[in-house]
C-alpha cells in the first residue's frame, strides 16, 4: 500500500526518531542504518525538510535530526508527500479497471471501504514515535555523551 519512497523515508525518520534528542546523523550514516540508496535518502530528506519534519545542520558535527518530537509527527503527515491518498482507491476488484463509488457499486466495495478507513485511520493516529527503534542505532553514540564537552575541556 505504500511506495517505496514513503517506505524509505518512514525508515529514515524512524532512525532519526529513535535517536536522543539533540543528536545530528550524517546523511551517509542515516542511509546505512536505514537500508537506503544515499542519492535516493537526499532527494526524500529535501522534501522532509521543505515540509519541515526534518532540520538539517552544516558543517561539521552537522547533520539531519526531527524538526519536532516524534509524537508530534503522524505517518500521514509524511505519506501524503510521497504518495496520492486518493491513488490508494484501486479500481474496482470485479469490474475490471473501472472505479467503484457507492452510487455504482460492485459486491467487494462494501468490504473495501471498511479495510480503506481503517487503513487511514492508523495512518492518521499512528504517531512517527511508534516506529522508533527503543535504543539508538548507533552503539558509538550515548545519549549521555550528547552536547557534553570531552574531558578535560572547559565551557
Amino acid at each position: 500500500m505504500l511506495s517505496t519512497t514513503s517506505e524509505y523515508a518512514l525508515r529514515a525518520l524512524a532512525c532519526l526518531a529513535g535517536q536522543p534528542q539533540g543528536t545530528d546523523l550524517l546523511g551517509r550514516d542515516l542511509a546505512k542504518t536505514a537500508e537506503i540508496p544515499a542519492n535516493y535518502l537526499s532527494k526524500i530528506l529535501l522534501t522532509l525538510r521543505n515540509a519541515e519534519l526534518v532540520d538539517t545542520t552544516r558543517g561539521s558535527g552537522g547533520g539531519y535530526r526531527l524538526h519536532k518530537p516524534a509524537e508530534e509527527i503522524f505517518l500521514i503527515d509524511v505519506i501524503e508527500l510521497f504518495d496520492d491518498m486518493s491513488r490508494n482507491k484501486p479500481a474496482c476488484f470485479l469490474r475490471h479497471q473501472k472505479p467503484c463509488s457507492s452510487s455504482s457499486s460492485c459486491s467487494a466495495h462494501v468490504l473495501w471501504a471498511d479495510l480503506q478507513a481503517r487503513y487511514l485511520g492508523f495512518l492518521v493516529s499512528t504517531p512517527l514515535s511508534a516506529l522508533a527503534p527503543q535504543s539508538p542505532p548507533f552503539p558509538g553514540i550515548s545519549p549521555h555523551a550528547v552536547n557534553r564537552p570531552a574531558a578535560g575541556v572547559q565551557r
